[in-house]
């Protein structure tokens, strides 16, 4: 592929999810610093192979290859047993397809309550064991499929479900208990 068909391509596929890219990276990292490396180095990778590209889902081919970027640069930055996670802050970046956005309209005292509600539910998917981080925060904050992230965490789809499901119980369970 020529360099300018490469560029073209780059910026049909990639650009658009990059704002998507750089929340999944901050999950992964737990920094915004480091998740802008991890999708620098992304995007050197998409852009080399971009003349694979088969086509398909572009957002979930991209978030795939900054996945693994992400696991790649905490195996070479950070000792296996510290991994943080990003905020729910980081939702604000997601696509507006992919967000929701609250009223502006509440009160102080309902802003109280949303920030301390925020704040429990990213202390208790934190708190979840990995597989089950990575799963809720693929499906449920970037809205990928069964199909994509099955395919991303190479795992049978019943694998993505249970593991969703088990996430949601215990966020559920550990939500419950914060009452």
């Amino acid at each position: 592929m020529l360099n300018g068909e490469a560029q073209a391509r780059f910026s049909q596929v990639v650009m658009p999810h990059l704002g998507d890219a750089l929340a999944l990276a901050r999950w992964l990292t737990g920094s915004a610093a480091d998740a802008e490396d991890v999708v620098q180095d992304a995007c050197m990778k998409a852009y080399a192979g971009i003349g694979g590209y088969a086509g398909g889902n572009a957002r979930a081919w991209l978030l795939t290859i900054v996945r693994n970027a992400s696991y790649t640069w905490l195996a070479r930055n950070r000792p296996r047993a510290i991994v943080a996670v990003g905020d729910l802050n980081d939702l604000d970046d997601m696509s507006a397809t992919h967000r929701e956005q609250s009223p502006d309209d509440d009160g102080p005292e309902a802003r109280l309550i949303a920030n301390a509600d925020l704040a429990a539910l990213e202390m208790a998917i934190a708190a979840l064991p990995e597989p089950f981080r990575e799963t809720l925060v693929l499906r449920d904050i970037n809205g990928l499929s069964y199909r994509d992230i099955a395919a991303m965490l190479d795992v049978p789809i019943g694998t993505v479900m249970s593991r969703l499901a088990r996430a949601r119980g215990q966020l559920m369970s550990d939500l419950g208990r914060a009452r």
